[in-house]
């Protein structure tokens, strides 16, 4: 297995990079040119001079509590630490003079006597930075009898907590001692290894922003605390991202896979599997046996950062539910039998040739996956157009955000988010609309609220009261907590305020724009129907509120729009996607860094797989499959004829399904029949087929009405790229064989040459180039150019060799802006006395979708069920309290699930999530969609809430249907 060869400088350089004018300075005779504002001991690392240091680490500011990294400084009196010591022109610096080093020996003689000498016994050993510099400074021998200490449990003197075992009296000896908390799932917290360097604080502080850690007690008697006393790391605000872990010079704070694993020897990096913002990760190795994940520094979306589930959640990969030889049955009455590829694959095949010979080459269809590389979905789609000889093809991210690509398409030109995630740090006023950073897409909730410390300003438009409302050191300056259903009018509203005031930036508008059709635009939303006060009543939004946050987004400066599936996944998710991009070309924010209009993406390669063509009416790069010209491409390439209509989106097949001309289907990586709305009419739909083929790495719920299952390979199983929501193109690599034997594009290709295709496609990067020759903002990607710049950004093109960072700079992509005229227009899903409340859905941190690999981790400590979320007044009129079954109904149907009552909500609104298969909130969705792209309307959903027993008839139904149906035969039988 070929590991990735890091061209860049991974050493940790002690304090963060700097910007500014070169400084000319002389270290040890070495001379050094540094940015102003670097410390004496980056400066030192550029020059190849390494500096000892246990406080200090380019992650966060320096700190200069340990007084390891002392130096002597020409002119200058003392010993100053190197850390927090900005270099000037001219500086002559020591680093190794004998008074210096007798500082420093000194300095860890102290620190190791006050811990436990189990060094090769220590879940660290060989990864420890105490025992690295005590090795540097020359530390030989401890010239200090043992006293008070916090490391020995037993107060006898013993040097090492081993012998401390053995000397232990009964009862507590040593009063100081702390047992290691275990309590958190990932990793331990053991205080008796602590050396209160306060890296895990800054880090909570600096990196994550959560300030869940802090520094208790004085002198001797400091230690890391997480919360309160009675608090540990389970139950404190800790969010489990690893940042503090990562940051941990010792063992203090130790992933427990490495205490039981042992030291990884080797690392391979690749991108995480899980939200859009696509972070890079260093998978680290023994043998074939993975450790643990970490953050790479050098990864451009997440720079060195992770989420719990990035960093911790990759153990679903080895979970015992996992299938891994492929099965068949005849009905889906049947239990699965286990067989070999060979016969599974002709089975398959055998069936849907059948179909297409009796129904006609329409009746077969696919779904692609966001979950899957690049390549694997390019060959999906390919399977229905080249194969199968149709354009049904489809993709859960329809099913989230393709009001994004169609609106943004129609008024920039591009079907994509204007920035890179580095945009934010420029940022003066962020709108965060129909999103939840802090859940959804934590990584950049960090790096924005870290923004908002510094002094930037933030819009929230959201039914709920999020996190980024209110939470440690930030605070929203408005807080829109609209109706839900209503984006339309509140973002017009927006727009009412900036027109009628005299906000809008005429010059940008003049010179970006067309002046006309502004000029039509602002006839319409100067109306006093748009106006902040004519809306109220209808968005629930106060309107000096209101006015107050589009004063603030036209005046305060680079102001960024970032959305998520609370804008698009609306009967006019289009729609607002269009008064957003609105509303970003009236105030010039377009087209610089701190701007733009910038989708979250929810799953890994949602902007991949629209990429690729998984859309039934486009060919790869969002081409029309109606024109010829772009229809010959493919047909040159591929040496098929292209069906020039348009195939059949999700719903469509199900309903042709139910009628009788939809019999066969290829599921790759989704689990439609829980994350799709209205499920019973995705149950009937998938019954009504002759052949379902799901190809996935567990039995998910679609599995229950499937004829073949094919067994997929995990993120760490496979070679390929994800596209994620700033449009970066990063490479996923193999970390360890596919279990199941193959990888998914692999599994495709013997699919499509079983059904007579031919394919010979050897490698991913095969498949990248026929990408590449065949998509036109994808034309200068390589897998070498891929390792040479770490990623990149399409368009990469000819105009672009090197990837496109920021788009729209001097002009938009379709050339002038199109402003768009945005009329409200009411959902027809209404409340009324039957169903009185509004139901909006969405994720919580811990949990992924729908749960299929999250939910086969230790995630599900923190989630294990999905709750309702109800606001205090209407559990109080309906006598619920806070834990009991509820019964939640809508015209669609019915669940039940666990009442959370919670001031989060507004009067009127529920919410919950769908991470959990045994409460499928999707019954109780409607099947009510966005006017343009189908995207269904999962957010605005009437409902009933009364209290419940138990489980409804329609659950154990389901339950009772489910467990039937992932019987599977012994390979005997």
């Amino acid at each position: 297995m070929k590991d990735f060869i890091i061209p860049w400088d991974d050493r940790d350089m002690g304090t963060p990079a700097k910007a500014g004018k070169p400084v000319h300075l002389t270290i040890d005779g070495i001379d050094v040119t540094v940015p102003a504002g670097t410390s004496v001991m980056r400066a030192a690392m550029e020059a190849g001079i390494k500096v000892p240091k246990l406080c200090a680490t380019d992650s966060v500011e320096a700190f200069g509590s340990c007084r390891l990294c002392v130096v002597e400084i020409e002119g200058r009196r003392g010993t100053p630490a190197s850390c927090t010591t900005p270099v000037h022109a001219g500086m002559k610096v020591h680093t190794q003079s004998s008074k210096v080093k007798k500082i420093r020996k000194g300095v860890m003689e102290l620190y190791v006597s006050d811990h436990p000498l189990d060094c090769l016994t220590c879940a660290a050993n060989g990864d420890c930075e105490l025992q690295d510099m005590a090795g540097m400074v020359g530390l030989r021998d401890m010239r200090y009898t043992p006293g008070e200490n916090h490391y020995d449990p037993s107060g006898t003197g013993a040097r090492s907590q081993a012998e401390a075992r053995l000397r232990m009296p009964e009862g507590e000896a040593n009063p100081r001692y702390l047992p290691k908390d275990e309590s958190n799932p990932y990793f331990t917290y053991d205080p008796s290894k602590c050396i209160v360097c306060s890296r895990c604080v800054r880090a909570c502080e600096e990196v994550q922003g959560t300030f869940a850690l802090t520094i208790e007690g004085r002198g001797f008697e400091s230690r890391v605390s997480a919360g309160a006393s009675g608090d540990d790391f389970l139950s404190s605000d800790c969010v489990s991202c690893g940042a503090c872990v990562q940051a941990c010079p010792t063992a203090t704070l130790q992933e427990k896979s490495v205490a039981e694993l042992g030291t990884p020897d080797r690392e391979v990096v690749t991108t995480c599997a899980y939200c859009g913002v696509g972070c890079s990760f260093k998978a680290e190795l023994n043998g074939d046996q993975l450790v643990r994940m970490t953050p790479w520094k050098h990864g451009k979306a997440n720079r060195g950062h992770s989420c719990v589930k990035g960093r911790f959640a990759y153990g679903y990969a080895e979970h015992p539910d996992r299938i891994l030889n492929p099965m068949i049955r005849d009905s889906i009455d049947e239990p699965w039998r286990e067989v070999s590829w060979p016969e599974a694959l002709a089975f398959a095949a055998q069936r849907m040739t059948g179909i297409r010979e009796k129904y006609g080459r329409r009746s077969l269809g696919v779904i692609t996956s966001s979950r899957c590389t690049n390549e694997e979905t390019y060959l999906v789609q390919k399977l229905t157009r080249a194969v199968f000889l149709n354009n049904n093809t489809d993709t859960c991210a329809r099913v989230c955000h393709s009001p994004t690509g169609y609106g943004l398409g129609q008024t920039f030109g591009t079907s994509a988010g204007t920035q890179d995630f580095d945009s934010v740090e420029k940022v003066d006023v962020a709108l965060v609309i129909g999103a939840n950073p802090t859940d959804g897409h934590p990584v950049f909730a960090s790096r924005l609220k870290k923004r908002l410390r510094e002094g930037a300003k933030l819009i929230v438009i959201d039914p709920r009261r999020i996190d980024m409302v209110k939470s440690a050191h930030i605070e929203a300056a408005h807080h829109l907590p609209l109706t839900p259903g209503t984006n339309v009018a509140v973002v017009t509203a927006l727009g009412h305020v900036i027109v009628t005031e005299g906000l809008y930036d005429e010059a940008f508008i003049r010179e970006r724009c067309d002046w006309d059709e502004f000029q039509a635009f602002a006839e319409f939303v100067s109306d006093k129907r748009h106006a902040p006060e004519s809306t109220a009543l209808l968005t629930g939004v106060n309107a000096q509120e209101l006015r107050a946050a589009a004063r603030l987004f036209a005046t305060g400066g680079n102001g960024a729009i970032y959305y998520g599936l609370g804008v698009t996944e609306h009967s006019q998710g289009s729609t607002t996607v269009m008064a957003l991009a609105n509303l970003a070309m009236m105030t010039g924010n377009i087209g610089r860094e701190g701007v733009g209009v910038n989708p979250l993406r929810g799953q890994n390669n949602v902007q991949g797989s629209c990429d690729m063509g998984s859309f039934p009416h486009e060919l790869p790069g969002y081409r029309h499959v109606k024109l010829p010209e772009v229809r010959k491409v493919f047909e040159d390439a591929w040496g098929v004829e292209i069906d020039p209509e348009p195939g059949l989106r999700i719903p469509n097949m199900l309903d042709a399904a139910v009628e009788g001309t939809f019999k066969g289907l290829y599921c790759q990586g989704e689990d439609i029949l829980q994350s799709d709305p209205d499920t019973r009419h995705v149950a009937a739909g998938l019954a009504a087929m002759e052949c379902v083929i799901v190809h996935d790495l567990f039995l998910n719920e679609t599995a229950n009405y499937a004829h073949v299952f094919l067994p997929g390979s995990s993120f760490l199983e496979k070679n390929g790229t994800f596209t994620n929501a700033e449009r970066r193109i990063n490479r996923v690599r193999k970390v360890m064989a596919p279990k199941n034997g193959y990888e998914d594009w692999e599994v495709t290709q013997m699919l499509a040459n079983a059904m007579g295709a031919g394919w010979a496609y050897t490698h991913p990067e095969q498949i990248m180039a026929e990408i590449a020759a065949t998509t036109p903002s994808f034309a200068n990607v390589t897998y070498d150019l891929l390792e040479q710049k770490g990623s990149v950004q399409w368009p990469c093109n000819e105009e672009h060799p090197e990837g496109t960072p920021m788009m729209h700079v001097d002009g938009f992509m379709r050339g002038k802006g199109r402003f768009i005229v945005t009329e409200y227009v009411a959902t027809a899903e209404r409340s009324g006395p039957r169903f009185p409340l509004l139901l909006t859905t969405g994720r919580i941190l811990s949990q992924y979708n729908v749960g299929a690999q999250t939910r086969r981790t230790s995630n599900s400590v923190w989630h294990e069920q999905d709750l309702l979320e109800i606001h205090p007044h209407d559990a109080e009129n309906r006598g619920l309290k806070d834990g009991d079954w509820i019964k939640l109904a809508s015209r669609s149907g019915e669940t039940t699930l666990k009442a959370s009552v919670t001031d989060k909500m507004s009067p009127g609104v529920v919410y919950t999530t769908f991470h959990h298969p045994d409460t499928q909130a999707n019954v109780v969705t409607t099947d009510y969609s966005d006017w343009a792209t189908n995207c269904p309307e999962y957010k605005v959903t009437a409902v009933q809430v009364s209290p419940s027993n138990g489980p409804t008839d329609w659950q154990e139904d389901y339950a009772a249907q489910a467990e039937r149906s992932r019987r599977i035969l012994p390979a005997a039988e």
